[in-house]
């Protein structure tokens, strides 16, 4: 064991084992017919039709995959997976692994609406394959003709007839440091950038992902986050792969069009290991009726990650009396914390579920944490995201990098076999980023090689909450202003506002400094179709002045679908702020 491992087992309590390739726990159970993933169908029956690979199964289709893609590219070079959101992107992604290339997780063009970051992706690695599905060979050739994007070597469907017979393929010796495939970021406060993550970070992650929270190859690993996000590939297609748990599956579009299947899909199934963002689960409350719910059972449900947004305390407290009724042990309830630079899983809640602690928010503007009762006023409620599992997480002053005591505020800064090793091709930015040096660093804490992941917290009580990302903070006077706090009392200002599409971000003038401003969405289930303006903008003015004593730059209100999110949902508040409020001044 190396001594960093060392490090983490002694900080951490856990056993880090001795690392291979995540393809290789795929071919131990290459005899196996045990079901390995199910993809739930919903395009042609409203009931969903299962589509089932065994471990035996995938492991020749994932052969036979791979020895294609070696008879057109070579170790090391990138090949896109450019399927739908179904069997053949298993097959495809662990394909692209067991030949030892750089798989470059995507989408299909034809079910996003984020084709501008898929042709800048395909642009910044230059793939020398594209790997796709028979039925989407038509988009994927369009895609390549009508942008101007390096053309690949080829465009591979790997359910094709002659993607078969792999029996004599001889995979290559993979080096647990080479780069296993690129995670191209949201892009929430800049242009997306593909994370370098090598086959040691992978398995590194996933494995702590999974022994964090106890899943075993008697779980079920249930969900609907798309792939090409960092959580839904781990999630639900690489810890099935090192853990041989049962991957269940749909796409994200079936999911939003009848939330009750993603509840309905961890009812049907034992000791379920499921994940979503904040939104999802309030999504579900609202959507699901109480007839659906008197189906279901989720007493199964096993671990159930709030992750990849904010998590608010009543979000938890909603899900929990909405499904607790059919089951749903509120401690199943798991809010965690990642990001893409770390594969993903840095922080997450244990057994004991949600911890929810109220802060004084003047104190968090100047920095600290001051315990409030909840409820009382002044008091905000952060919901913590858990604990380190064999990774290093410390605070730090952004500016000074000296490390802060339990209970300040600073940034979130990570080291472990986790990290990536950089953004492809971005030196500059990755040294910034990836190899960060604390300047006090006690005896317990490298000095080097660290992680800046650009977001906010506090220690306390041993456990970890978020406050905010740095680059949206809104300081005016000397104090902080967290967004998603104007956002939310915003949002609560006035009925019709449309909840969780709300961007706040600051602006500046030569006259007046630095201040804030808000744009909004109208909710179409208001009363009105176009609400009045300068009703709803009085009513967010005077409740940001009263809660945060914040005076507004500006407010918006604008039709649905107008404020701006990232590839993974979350609100893109510099985007936003340049479409609404840069653009047309």
């Amino acid at each position: 064991m190396s001594l960093a491992q060392r490090r983490y087992s002694a900080e951490t309590g856990s056993q880090v084992p001795e690392l291979r390739p995540l393809t290789s726990y795929l071919f131990d159970r290459a005899d196996s017919t045990r079901p390995a993933f199910t993809f739930v169908d919903y395009s042609g029956d409203r009931a969903g039709v299962e589509h089932t690979i065994s471990w035996a199964e995938l492991a020749t289709r994932v052969r036979a995959t791979a020895a294609a893609i070696s008879r057109v590219t070579a170790p090391g070079q990138r090949v896109a997976i450019l399927a739908p959101q179904d069997l053949n992107y298993v097959v495809g992604f662990l394909g692209a692994l067991h030949a030892g290339t750089v798989a470059v997780p995507l989408f299909a063009p034809e079910v996003s609406q984020h084709g501008g970051r898929l042709v800048n992706a395909l642009a910044d690695c230059a793939p020398e394959v594209w790997l796709t599905s028979e039925s989407c060979l038509e988009a994927v050739h369009s895609l390549a003709e009508a942008n101007p994007i390096p053309m690949p070597k080829q465009i591979l469907a790997v359910d094709a007839p002659e993607v078969e017979g792999g029996e004599g393929f001889t995979a290559p010796g993979l080096d647990l440091d080479e780069p296993a495939y690129l995670q191209y970021t949201s892009g929430s406060t800049r242009a997306p950038a593909g994370a370098v993550i090598t086959h040691r970070a992978v398995v590194s992650n996933t494995w702590q992902g999974s022994s964090a929270f106890g899943v075993q190859a008697d779980w079920t690993c249930a969900g609907w986050i798309p792939f090409f996000h960092d959580m839904g590939l781990i999630q639900l297609l690489c810890i099935p792969v090192l853990t041989g748990a049962h991957s269940v599956f749909m796409t994200p579009f079936n999911f939003i069009m009848r939330p009750v299947r993603w509840l309905r899909q961890m009812s049907a199934h034992p000791n379920v290991f499921a994940a979503a963002p904040n939104f999802a689960f309030e999504y579900a409350v609202r959507k699901v009726k109480e007839a659906d719910r008197a189906e279901l059972d989720l007493s199964g449900v096993r671990a159930l990650i709030n992750g990849s947004e904010p998590v608010r305390s009543e979000t938890i407290d909603a899900f929990a009396a909405a499904f607790g009724p059919h089951g749903f042990q509120e401690a199943a309830h798991r809010p965690s914390y990642g990001l893409a630079e770390a594969t993903v899983f840095v922080t997450n809640s244990r057994e004991e579920g949600p911890t929810v602690t109220a802060f004084d928010r003047s104190a968090l503007a100047e920095d600290r944490a001051v315990m409030r009762p909840r409820g009382s006023d002044g008091a905000l409620d952060l919901v913590s995201a858990g604990r380190p599992h064999a990774q290093l997480v410390r605070i730090v002053h952004p500016a000074e990098q000296t490390l802060r005591p339990d209970g300040e505020v600073g940034e979130i800064w990570v080291h472990g076999p986790n990290v990536a090793r950089g953004y492809w091709q971005q030196p500059e930015r990755s040294a910034e980023t990836f190899d960060a040096t604390i300047t006090d660093a006690d005896a317990d804490t490298p000095a080097a090689g660290w992680l800046r992941t650009g977001d906010l917290g506090l220690l306390h009580d041993g456990l970890l909450y978020i406050t905010g990302r740095i680059k949206d903070l809104i300081i005016i006077d000397g104090k902080n202003h967290y967004p998603q706090d104007l956002e939310a009392t915003a949002a609560n200002a006035h009925p019709a506002i449309r909840r969780d599409h709300v961007a706040a971000f600051a602006v500046t003038s030569a006259e007046a400094g630095e201040g804030a401003a808000i744009v909004a969405e109208f909710s179409r289930t208001a009363g009105s179709a176009a609400p009045d303006e300068q009703e709803v903008a009085r009513a967010v003015r005077r409740a940001v002045s009263a809660q945060h004593d914040v005076k507004l730059r500006g407010f918006r209100l604008l039709s649905p679908g107008s404020v701006q999110r990232t590839s993974s949902g979350k609100i893109a508040r510099a985007a936003t702020k340049r479409r609404f409020w840069e653009e047309q001044r």
